[in-house]
């Protein structure tokens, strides 16, 4: 019995050596696989785990790019942005902290204190100037987007990112702002949604005064603070660029007071003025009626929040006769005191013509014709060009070309073929009747003839300035001889003659040599159906005629009244004097011209 006993326990030890052989081999093997895994996962990382971890702690704020300011030719600002902030949480975060740990400076040192989410509520009310209960309200609940306060200048955004309140976040904006209001408000132009130009120079110069944003890339714990040796990635944004303008803030001011102030007293639907500088082409003031003001363009109509000096076309009328005078004399087909007989009324391939005034059979030189503005002289010296003379010479003068000055929605006019010409509207191209232009294309024509017969496109924008102060000049477009220079003197004096002799008296400035022309043009109605609804009366000037340098239209559509008691002569004469002191230029020391109106 002992025997078998014995042998049985001998049997069971290599049994007990086996398992636990397995055993040590499965642990082993496993503890192979885990370290194989951990190896792969904190090593190799292949499945980029480490990665996913790290962007799920990521977090990132836009860094707005300051947009370009607007400026006027002196460096007035009419456009501006500021920096504002909008404070967000994430009220998740605070309702389930009752403490946080603040990174805090202390004797040049970094350490983390505690802070309670009551003195840090506290902390953030102080520094936004709300009551504690509405920010306690703001930061806490359920949303993971709340907007506790905008519109919050840069100093109070820094005093906020110091207490580092978890899930506070402060989102930049750009404010864009308009120092002067209305002043040039429709060429300025205005934000959409405070971020994309929708009008004027803001709208067209979009791209190069917006800038690109930049960004900050951070890392921040599970309880919505920042890790301070974590990951700070920073992309500075790039600010966009000045437009620096041609014009005169103080005087399109001027400008745009005189053409309000002419249209309230007439009942006028609108009016506008351009001043313009001859020699270089730069426009110095485009005033509208009801200008907007940025900063709340739609206190005004949609239809006054343009820029009518350059996007409504309309007859011109009588102010066209100018360019007839210098046509025919270029080609030689007649002279300033060349004399024409000119009945009551003229007839010409059946189409009969009359003038705005009663007379008999007079005699007159083409200066005369002009300075009266008579629509049967103009006819009887015009029908020496050919139908193709009339409207090549129109298209030389600009006519039916739009000029590109950087603003939306440039009118080109309507000039048609003249084999599309009625048997009267080859005539009545002759004195600004069946063609359209706007006040910037006349303009443009009279600047030819002020500037020796060279015509210079019109400028409006000046330079583009680099954040870091570099200009860059915008070149004039090529500039093209309309007239010689000996017909752009003759029609100049004519023009002046039409002030000392002609029917423009109350043009003339003391002291200044003045050349002009009226116009005035029946204005078809809004419909298009129903015929003619009042009149369009201009004036288009230039001064000082002993070497002209200014240019100076005044419109007025459908003043009410009768149009023979209409005139804008001393709204001209008024603007034209406030130009030539803004710019200091000196009386006229020539005699003014005085071509007889009358043949002797």
């Amino acid at each position: 019995m002992a025997k078998t006993t014995g042998t049985a326990g001998k049997s069971k030890v290599p049994n007990a050596t086996k398992r636990l052989r397995l055993g040590l081999g499965i642990m082993l093997t496993l503890l192979l696989v885990v370290g194989g895994k951990l190896f792969l996962v904190q090593g190799l990382d292949v499945g980029g785990m480490a990665e996913a971890a790290l962007n799920s702690r990521m977090t990132s704020a836009i860094l707005p790019a300051e947009r370009g300011s607007i400026l006027d030719s002196r460096g007035t600002v009419l456009a501006n942005s500021v920096i504002r902030y909008n404070i967000v949480v994430d009220q998740r975060v605070n309702t389930k902290t009752d403490s946080y740990k603040r990174l805090e400076q202390t004797d040049g040192h970094e350490k983390l204190v505690d802070v309670s989410r009551d003195q840090a509520i506290s902390q953030l009310a102080s520094a936004l100037g709300m009551d504690t209960n509405a920010v306690r309200d703001a930061v806490t609940g359920q949303q993971p987007y709340y907007i506790v306060a905008k519109d919050v200048k840069p100093d109070v955004e820094d005093r906020i990112s110091k207490l580092q309140v978890p899930g506070i976040v402060a989102e930049g904006v750009s404010k864009r702002v308009y120092p002067n209001g209305a002043v040039a408000g429709g060429v300025v132009g205005f934000l959409q949604d405070g971020t994309t130009g929708l009008a004027g120079i803001e709208q067209t110069q979009d791209d190069k005064l917006k800038g690109t944003d930049g960004k900050r890339l951070f890392e921040i714990g599970a309880d919505g603070l920042r890790i301070p040796v974590g990951l700070d990635e920073l992309t500075p944004p790039q600010n966009g660029k000045d437009v620096k303008l041609t014009l005169n803030s103080d005087l399109q001011y001027f400008a745009q007071q005189a053409i309000q102030s002419q249209a309230d007293k007439l009942s006028a639907e609108w009016g506008v003025i351009i001043v313009m500088d001859a020699k270089t082409g730069n426009l110095l003031a485009l005033a509208d009626t009801n200008s907007p003001d940025p900063n709340n363009p739609g206190l005004v109509a949609a239809k006054d929040r343009g820029v009518r000096t350059v996007t409504a076309a309309y007859e011109p009328g009588s102010v066209e006769k100018m360019m007839t005078a210098a046509a025919v004399i270029d080609e030689g087909l007649a002279k300033p005191l060349d004399t024409f007989t000119i009945p009551p009324t003229y007839t010409v391939d059946g189409q009969t013509f009359s003038d705005a005034f009663t007379h008999g059979t007079e005699e007159r030189t083409l200066a005369g014709i002009i300075g009266y503005s008579m629509n049967t002289g103009t006819v009887m010296a015009g029908q020496r060009l050919s139908k193709e003379q009339r409207y090549d010479w129109l298209k030389k003068f600009g006519i039916g070309e739009a000029p590109d000055i950087g603003l939306p929605a440039t009118a080109s006019g309507i000039l048609s073929p003249p084999d599309q010409w009625d048997g009267r509207q080859q005539y009545t191209v002759l004195f600004g009747q069946g063609v359209s232009q706007s006040t910037l294309q006349t303009v443009r024509a009279y600047q030819s003839i002020a500037n020796n017969g060279v015509m210079l496109q019109p400028r409006l924008i000046d330079s583009y300035i680099s954040p870091d102060g570099t200009e860059e000049k915008v070149p004039a477009q090529p500039s093209r001889q309309v007239v010689s220079d000996s017909t752009a003197q003759q029609v100049q004096d004519i023009l002046e003659s039409a002030v000392t002799e002609g029917e423009i008296k109350d043009a003339g400035i003391d002291g200044y040599r003045v050349g002009a022309k009226t116009g005035t043009s029946e204005s078809p109605c809004d419909d298009g159906k129903s015929g003619y609804c009042g009149y369009t009366a201009s004036i288009v000037g230039m001064a000082p005629m002993d070497d002209p340098r200014f240019i100076v239209e005044v419109v007025l559509q459908r003043p009410k009244g009768s149009i023979y008691g209409i005139t804008n002569g001393p709204v001209f004469r008024s603007v034209m004097s406030q130009t030539l002191r803004t710019y200091n230029v000196q009386p006229s020391t020539g005699e003014p011209a005085r071509m007889p109106q009358y043949a002797k």
